[in-house]
């Protein structure tokens, strides 16, 4: 299968000579081109029928590889799932309009911040309206910085639990309709104030176009039902980047040609770039160190997991429900595979055993 690595160890070179990449750009890109080489160590392993040797190394674990991370994304969602209440969610997406992008590559761990705590602030202003909910509403966040053909577009997606606990704690209050949270012009609105008022305090509100301030901006709001299908969107680019190995369909003559799917229409689409300007709109997208891709606000937060039970006590979540719910499937994890017996690949018969572990090298990956 064609992979981001090999472009980036064909065309990354080349790439750093032309630009000033920012550290982290540097770190996604040499670990991307050494990922699963001796480079990172590994293993090597023997048949116990035909005596073959294979050798398995290690990945990564960059978060913005194409490679990594499938075993944490599968736990990451089957812990989320747990969380689940049993009631009716919403998917609420908020959006920087185009004049803010410059903006927020330029700063993007503190925008990026700003944009996702002023997004949940706007909705828990809201939710506390009686006309809508009057309670304290739980949402999880999830920063994207890519259209499917790797543009540059930074927005928030947000799970947003259909409900919330009343302000003694004692009611549970559900929204007023199933397939309705808030109404997302006013909602447009407070966002726009509440990133207004935080650029302002943050001192980057001189930095922003007056017009901008005048617009609409874009805020989506839809029904999730139960939420597992939005939990299921989500978990696939939490510890990814714009674009998947699998979506990749051409290299040839130093052209890269990907795929992606129109999200409106649904037509699929074919994206031909240069290569090194395809590992430009690739690095457009890697996250500053430190900066966090998922956030938890309201009654999801980490420190209110005593205000959700109680929604979930309120909610009489059924017996089998919480049987079902606290057990799940948790997948092996890498290392788990690694040292556990495999099939031989060549002769089909025996299993590999362990006969050294490789360590990583200290040099420069390739």
């Amino acid at each position: 299968m064609l992979e981001v690595a090999e472009i980036c160890r064909r065309h990354g070179a080349a790439y750093c000579a032309q630009q000033r990449l920012r550290p982290s750009q540097q770190r996604a890109l040499r670990d991307i081109q050494a990922c699963r080489t001796a480079y990172f160590g590994g293993h090597l392993k023997q048949c116990d029928h035909c005596g073959r040797q294979v050798y398995a190394y290690h990945s990564c674990r960059n978060r913005h590889c194409p490679k990594c991370h499938a075993d944490q994304t599968e736990r990451w969602l089957a812990q989320q799932q747990t969380r689940l209440l049993p009631c009716n969610y919403f998917l609420v997406t908020f959006t920087l309009p185009a004049e803010l992008r410059p903006l927020a590559f330029a700063n993007q761990k503190k925008v990026y911040g700003l944009l996702m705590r002023s997004a949940a602030a706007a909705l828990q202003k809201l939710a506390l309206d009686p006309r809508y909910l009057g309670g304290r509403l739980g949402a999880l966040a999830v920063l994207h910085t890519w259209t499917r053909a790797m543009l540059y577009h930074p927005h928030v997606h947000m799970l947003v639990i259909g409900g919330g606990l009343s302000a003694d704690g004692k009611e549970w209050l559900p929204a007023k309709h199933a397939t309705y949270l808030m109404p997302v012009e006013a909602l447009s609105e407070i966002f726009r104030a509440k990133f207004c008022a935080a650029l302002k305090k943050a001192g980057l509100l001189n930095q922003v176009p007056r017009p901008v301030w005048q617009k609409d901006w874009v805020v989506h709001c839809k029904a999730a039902g139960q939420g597992r299908q939005v939990l299921n969107y989500l978990a696939r680019y939490i510890f990814r980047v714009a674009v998947s190995n699998s979506r990749l369909e051409r290299f040839e003559n130093g052209q890269v040609t990907f795929r992606y799917r129109d999200n409106r229409s649904q037509q699929l689409h074919r994206v031909t770039l240069p290569a090194q300007k395809f590992i430009y709109r690739f690095l457009l997208h890697v996250l500053p160190r430190g900066c966090a891709k998922v956030r938890y606000y309201g009654i999801w937060s980490p420190t209110c997991r005593k205000q959700l039970e109680q929604a979930r006590t309120l909610l009489s979540t059924s017996t089998t429900t919480n049987a079902v719910d606290s057990a799940p499937n948790t997948p092996p994890t890498e290392q788990a595979l690694q040292s556990a017996p495999a099939r031989c690949p060549l002769c089909g018969i025996g299993q590999l055993l362990l006969v050294e572990v490789l360590p990583p090298q200290p040099k420069v990956p390739p």
